[in-house]
């Protein structure tokens, strides 16, 4: 509860400090009132006569002004908006974060109870450290405050057997919004058995008719809403944009920095060709690998959280993310308390790493990260320059990167040692 008040208090200090936030709820606002008053969301001038209507300036920033007006969320985000979007700005934006807080407390308490009959005081120290870091979530209004938080509360009902129709909903929902957050933890499921399967299939199913549903309305209204959306898609991810994962992009240089794979190979090699092949082969691998794990071996209510851990961990990897979509790592909880409850040189390593993981994609240590070594990079420096500069300015990923490989190596073990446990229990009986 205190550290849930930091975050709280301190997020609503910032959200009424005024502007528009970068990506955050004002945004995605704006955007549902453009579409439901029959103009498109996706033309930069069609929005931007909204917020002029609402007496809303062009923001001064790059950052603010292409989050204002380069919409880049999917169809499906009209739907969810859209109730909020009837209201005046002020009423809207109290609802959202009250829905944003109250689910994100929710999947928060669910992953404490998990872990805290393993290990109390693990559970105690993780659940802090994330509630209290997330500011950014509270403060901007993002949508994968309540994707994140939608998907946590999918895979507690599917795992717990409890509310499967409530866990079938909520993953749906975070399909259609943010598929890049939610689309490993579909995928486990549908990789896991043939009921959660079941679940899964039903999920996309439900998914895909709110996609249709709102691809249906936004057609109707903004016919090439497609092509404007690469286009918008295109300039904040090229250069100068604010989805830029290069060394000098003004995309890592906030507290919500871009946390993908491609930040710290861009260090390396500041070419797109170059750092996004390398993220996608290396991750390419390593999903080849969580695919094979998954479906061979054994299907444990333990194994299925080091899988899951794993899972999210790789798709902070491969594409765009922010470190506010690392809050998925609260699915780390339960699986770092296990692990401690065995004790031994796995349960430090776990605890280490998780800690680490949580602690570097959050809010708070991350700003101080920030301004210790904002001028660190240089485009001429040694090899070795470069490889401190990833590991000071980008340890994020790398962190990533070693709870992936972690957790799917104790996966593995586990269920090779609980198969060869089975035979050697089946081979006494037979003797």
């Amino acid at each position: 509860m205190v550290a849930a008040g930091i975050s709280i208090s301190w997020g609503v200090a910032l959200e009424r400090g005024g502007g528009l936030g970068v990506m955050g709820f004002p945004g995605i606002y704006f955007g549902t009132r453009c579409l439901i008053q029959g103009d498109d969301p996706y033309d930069v001038r069609q929005l931007q006569s909204v917020y002029d209507a609402a007496g809303f300036s062009a923001p001064a920033s790059v950052a603010l002004r292409q989050s204002a007006n380069l919409y880049v969320n999917l169809p499906a985000t009209f739907l969810l908006v859209a109730p909020f979007a009837v209201l005046p700005l002020a009423a809207a934006q109290t609802l959202w974060l009250a829905l944003l807080i109250g689910s994100f407390l929710l999947a928060s308490f669910l992953m404490w109870s998990l872990a805290e009959a393993y290990s109390p005081p693990v559970a105690l120290l993780l659940s802090f450290i994330m509630l209290a870091n997330c500011e950014i979530i509270f403060s901007g209004g993002n949508t994968a405050g309540l994707v994140v938080s939608l998907c946590v509360i999918s895979v507690w009902c599917f795992l717990q057997e409890r509310h499967i129709a409530a866990g079938i909903v909520c993953l749906a929902v975070g399909l259609a919004v943010k598929p890049h957050d939610a689309g490993l933890i579909w995928l486990y499921f549908i990789l896991a058995d043939r009921l959660q399967r079941g679940r899964a299939l039903k999920a996309l199913g439900l998914s895909l008719f709110l996609g249709l549903t709102a691809t249906l309305w936004v057609t109707q209204v903004a016919p090439h809403w497609v092509p404007e959306l690469r286009s918008n898609l295109a300039t904040i991810s090229g250069p100068g944009g604010i989805n830029e994962p290069g060394p000098t992009s003004i995309g890592v240089d906030s507290p919500d920095m871009i946390i993908d794979l491609q930040t710290v190979v861009s260090i390396f090699a500041d070419d797109p060709k170059i750092y996004n092949t390398t993220t996608y082969v290396v991750c390419a691998a390593l999903f080849a690998a969580w695919s094979v794990a998954v479906l061979r071996f054994s299907r444990s209510p333990q194994n299925a959280w080091f899988a899951l851990v794993s899972g999210a961990a790789l798709s902070m990897l491969v594409t765009y993310h922010r470190s506010y979509d690392a809050k998925l790592l609260l699915l780390a909880i339960p699986a770092c308390a296990t692990l401690w409850a065995r004790r031994g040189v796995v349960a430090w390593t776990s605890l280490l790493l998780t800690t680490a993981g949580i602690v570097f994609t959050a809010d708070i240590p991350l700003a101080v990260l920030l301004r210790s070594t904002r001028n660190l990079h240089s485009p001429s420096a040694s090899f070795a320059w470069n490889v401190l500069t990833a590991v000071l300015t980008r340890p994020a990923p790398l962190i990533l990167f070693a709870i992936v490989v972690f957790y799917l190596a104790v996966s593995v073990r586990q269920a090779r040692s609980s198969a060869v446990g089975s035979h050697d229990r089946l081979t006494g009986t037979v003797s």
